[in-house]
């Protein structure tokens, strides 16, 4: 009789493990799957199990082309859990997966006990997952908020960052979720960062992957009225109540939507920005909506000299959202009563702050 044997934590068993287990059982005739018990788990992942071992033993065992089922306890630091059983069993193979990140150790305990190292290749028929990315997903929120910008766009670009200057900016409701999404899509309001929180994805690697800024996703996760250090990373430097917002917020469906990769090199004044991002941490600071629709109108400013068509003039202030040329528009009223007046004669959409603390 053949003997195969395999390792890994298999914490949260899915499709590709399953694959992997019937790679591993064509090799031989018999199959021992060892996985991380909960000591294993907690010195080098620093987590707890999913179900208790021995639950997870008998799902394990219960798989069709799994013929023993036994729990890895070394913690010796080496990768190598599984040694005691590995030296019960003595298989006739050692069966790893492409990206195993211990093969050179496994190689010698396979020369120490005469067994074959092989390695199989990962040709999944769907989408490649781990533990991790399903208990990140498991996690993740349902709804989350969408944001708009009031002043420091393009400063949360690491490239474009300056180290005087801020990015202040709301996270927003109504909020979306996977089947309901109430606004455009890329249309200027952070909706990549929201749909990868939802998908409980690192959102500030991927737009910064995507070669964007971080102040979508940062302010989505964080949530309130927040103003930013501008850097290479996100940096809070205050988070308020949003109570003088409320009540005073619209958006308005300009045109078509736009691509803030596409734009990221595009001229523009910096010197501008920045100086905008400056009133607005002040009115943040001192929770003045009058200052704060100065600073908006500053970035307006800005937005015009980049070629953008001009908006409907109504309110305190006005300005494209995220990278513009399209997209919604924020508008900012000085009382609950002219923003709802607005919004009914423009078709516009009323948002409210929105603030987890």
């Amino acid at each position: 009789m053949k003997k195969v044997f395999v390792s890994g934590c298999y914490d949260i068993l899915h499709g590709g493990h399953i694959e992997f287990f019937e790679q591993a059982k064509a090799l031989g005739d018999h199959l021992t799957v060892s996985f991380a018990g909960t000591n294993v788990l907690k010195a080098y992942k620093n987590r707890k199990p999913s179900i208790p071992d021995e639950h997870k033993k008998k799902l394990i065992e219960s798989i069709g082309v799994v013929d023993e089922a036994v729990i890895g306890t070394d913690i010796s630091g080496d990768g190598l859990d599984f040694k005691q059983e590995f030296a019960r069993v003595r298989p006739d193979i050692l069966a790893v997966t492409e990206d195993d990140h211990f093969g050179e150790i496994k190689k010698e305990l396979c020369n120490q006990y005469g067994a074959e190292y092989v390695v199989l290749p990962k040709t999944l028929g769907f989408k490649r997952t781990s533990t991790s990315e399903i208990l990140k997903y498991i996690k993740a929120p349902t709804e989350v908020p969408v944001r708009v910008d009031f002043a420091g766009g393009w400063l949360d670009v690491p490239k474009h960052s300056r180290e005087d200057s801020f990015i202040v900016n709301c996270a927003v409701s109504p909020g979306v979720t996977a089947n309901d999404w109430p606004y455009r899509i890329g249309s200027g309001l952070g909706g990549s960062a929201a749909r990868a929180h939802l998908m409980g994805e690192d959102s500030i690697a991927a737009e910064l992957d995507d070669g964007v800024g971080w102040q979508d996703p940062a302010v989505i996760h964080e949530t309130g009225l927040c103003v930013w250090r501008s850097g290479q990373k996100p940096v809070l430097d205050c988070k308020l109540h949003h109570g003088f917002l409320q009540g005073k917020m619209a958006l308005l469906l300009t045109g078509d939507g736009h691509m803030t990769s596409k734009l990221t090199d595009g001229k523009r004044d910096y010197d501008h920005i920045s100086q905008a991002s400056k009133i607005a941490r002040n009115a943040v600071k001192n929770e003045d909506i009058k200052e704060l629709a100065k600073a908006v109108h500053e970035s307006y400013l800005v937005q015009m000299k980049e070629g953008m068509d001009p908006l409907e003039e109504a309110g305190l202030a006005r300005k494209y959202c995220g990278a513009g040329f399209g997209g919604y528009a924020l508008y900012l009223f000085l009382t609950e009563n002219e923003r709802d007046a607005f919004v009914e004669n423009n078709k516009g959409i009323k948002i409210e702050p929105y603030a987890r603390f």
